[in-house]
């Protein structure tokens, strides 16, 4: 008899464990904004792009900009500026 109530006690552990499991798992990550920054092929484009956990779900060109510009650190500030108001507008609407 002891045998059962301690097996049946295992049962109950084991469903009490896989319920946690899921409900800390269970909700999928909410999507959020954030500033990106691309170098390549001698251009630097910054962006900004929505993510669901890492998977990147949406993306919107703030600016690109040739590397060799003269005026390229102006520029560059100056576009992740936008992107950082343009996240703040956009994380607003999802409220």
């Amino acid at each position: 008899m002891r045998f059962l109530i301690v097996l049946a006690m295992l049962a109950v552990l084991a469903v009490v464990v896989v319920l946690v499991v899921y409900a800390v798992r269970g909700r999928p990550a909410a999507a959020r904004w954030e500033t990106h920054t691309v170098s390549a092929g001698g251009v630097t484009t910054v962006a900004v792009r929505q993510l669901t956990g890492e998977r990147e779900t949406g993306r919107q060109t703030i600016a690109e900009i040739p590397d060799d510009d003269a005026d390229w650190e102006a520029r560059y500030h100056e576009a992740m500026a936008q992107a950082r108001s343009r996240v703040a507008a956009l994380e607003s609407q999802r409220d």
